[in-house]
């Protein structure tokens, strides 16, 4: 089932965020095993707020464990993210950008 997954990182900054997609590879379009299907980062008053959409929870907690929790500590984040996952109904994706 395609989750929605929003990562919350207090303390982090969008600096932080670009230095661990240094070392993971560029998001969205990476590597196949990423299984991601959106990918969107904002400011938030507290820190970071990140938003993907998964093609299952399953392979999120895969990229997790495997990617991400290895290397979140590299970059100076100062403690895991809040996470939540949200069932897909549907949703809609362009391509990519910065704003």
């Amino acid at each position: 089932m395609t989750v929605a997954v929003q990562l919350d990182f207090r303390g982090a900054t969008l600096e932080q965020y670009d230095e661990i997609n240094e070392i993971l590879g560029p998001l969205p379009g990476g590597p196949a095993w990423r299984r991601e299907l959106f990918h969107r980062v904002t400011k938030t008053d507290t820190g970071i707020r990140v938003l993907d959409v998964w093609e299952s929870q399953e392979a999120f907690e895969e990229f997790l464990l495997d990617n991400l929790n290895p290397n979140w500590e590299e970059v100076g984040i100062p403690a895991p993210p809040e996470i939540q996952f949200f069932e897909i109904y549907n949703f809609f994706a362009g391509e990519r950008w910065r704003g």
